[in-house]
């Protein structure tokens, strides 16, 4: 009965059905009935429902405002019956039954050709299945033919030109189930797919044409018809993938070295933000020189950014684990941040690159006098409460502090000397109350 499209040429004849069209809810009830006439009875509630529904059936209720009068009405006060002690209760009439529609043979046909229709969508995912893509066309092509009220077999088409890299073809048939797709009020989830469909065909040709906006703009459209987690992953993709290529467009190493020089020239002007502007241009032009992160991290550092100033000595150091300037510049910030622990530990492995550079050396000096100060108790009040203070902030401390084997070795260093003896010489342990020694956390007398 709400199967076809004379459905939807009745209703909009009707003149007291035709408003519902205009009415969106109503138009996506009327589809899930098509879809699943089992959905029926629970829209029954809706007295558009009913209507649709008796204009199909042909059945015409009675206005009893402007009808005969019920003769039940007339009698308004009947006598009681006299010798009937119990009243019975009234049974309800039975619903009348609908006529039965007749299926006409256009009906008839109609519903034989979506019959066929899906077989041969079945025979094409099969032959996709088996990548047999020729065949797979053949029965998308001819499921097309017989019903032209399921875009999901030209967006199914569609997939197949994409696997086969016939990306325009694959495009023209994304375009042409968007249309259609208007056309029938499909859902919005069988327009997003073609939309996607239609995205992934343009970002696999913008590998060679180099122009991702026409990609990223038809995924950003799908997105909006239904926000679907694999789309969002292909936009992003396509937008990281223009800006690697805007990055590729801009490299240029020359310019970089021009820059380079000029930032040279400001750090020892002591114009040290104008010595950052270049290097950060350097760096846009040639991100692969350790040298610039390198030069930059001295500036940061002079200006006292130093979480920006460790951040780029440690992307030297990642470009080039044997340049000893990252060592340098990262165990000096770490110093300054009074992590002395860790700058020891920086600068410890750039001598393992470089074991006679002078500046690792000194730096390692510099750490080991002040983590002896702590060991000794030679810190003032202040700089140890200082020290103690950002040492808990350390989450690399603060796991030491919750290991329940450290916590044991801690209380037999203050109750339990022998047993403490053992504990250290164990060099895991022993580390650790070197870093806690270095915090101030632990004082060794």
């Amino acid at each position: 009965m709400f199967q076809g499209p004379e459905l939807w040429s009745k209703v909009a004849a009707d003149p007291t059905t035709r408003g519902y069209l205009d009415q969106p809810d109503f138009v996506q009830m009327l589809r899930e009935v098509q879809r699943n006439p089992g959905r029926l009875n629970s829209y029954l509630s809706d007295q558009r429902m009913v209507q649709v529904l008796t204009l199909m059936l042909n059945i015409k209720f009675q206005n009893q405002s402007s009808g005969a009068p019920d003769p039940a009405a007339a009698q308004s006060n009947p006598p009681p019956p006299k010798q009937q002690p119990e009243a019975k209760a009234r049974e309800p009439e039975p619903d009348p039954e609908p006529e039965p529609m007749e299926v006409t043979e256009e009906d008839k046909e109609q519903k034989e050709r979506k019959a066929s229709a899906q077989k041969e969508k079945e025979a094409g995912n099969a032959a996709y299945k088996r990548k047999d893509f020729d065949t797979a066309i053949q029965h998308y092509t001819e499921a097309m033919e017989l019903d032209d009220e399921d875009i999901s077999y030209i967006t199914n088409r569609a997939a197949v030109y994409l696997e086969m890299g016939k990306y325009d073809e694959c495009i023209k048939d994304c375009d042409k189930a968007v249309e259609r797709g208007r056309e029938l009020h499909a859902d919005f989830k069988m327009i997003s797919r073609a939309l996607t469909r239609k995205g992934t065909a343009l970002a696999k040709l913008a590998k060679s044409s180099q122009d991702y906006d026409a990609a990223i703009e038809i995924f950003q459209k799908a997105l909006t018809e239904h926000r679907n987690p694999d789309t969002l992953k292909k936009l992003n993709d396509a937008e990281r993938a223009k800006k690697e290529l805007e990055q590729q467009e801009y490299y240029d190493p020359r310019i970089a070295d021009e820059e380079r020089e000029k930032g040279n020239e400001f750090f020892k002007q002591q114009k040290y933000p104008e010595a950052v502007k270049h290097y950060t241009e350097a760096l846009r032009r040639n991100p692969k020189d350790p040298r610039v992160y390198s030069n930059r991290a001295a500036c940061y550092t002079k200006l006292g950014a130093l979480p920006e100033g460790l951040k780029d000595a440690e992307k030297c150091i990642e470009l080039d684990p044997t340049f000893s300037k990252g060592y340098t510049r990262k165990g000096a910030i770490q110093f300054f941040m009074k992590e002395y622990d860790k700058a020891l530990e920086t600068y410890q492995a750039g001598l393992k690159h470089d074991p006679k550079n002078q500046e690792l050396l000194d730096g390692v000096r510099r750490c080991v006098e002040q983590i002896n100060k702590a060991s000794r108790g030679e810190l003032s009040e202040e700089e140890l409460k200082e020290r103690q203070n950002k040492a808990m902030q350390d989450p690399e401390i603060q796991n030491i502090l919750t290991d329940p084997i450290m916590q044991q070795v801690l209380t037999d260093l203050q109750e339990n000397p022998r047993a403490a003896q053992a504990h250290l010489k164990n060099p895991g342990v022993m580390q650790k109350i070197q870093k806690l020694v270095s915090a101030g956390i632990v004082q060794m007398k």
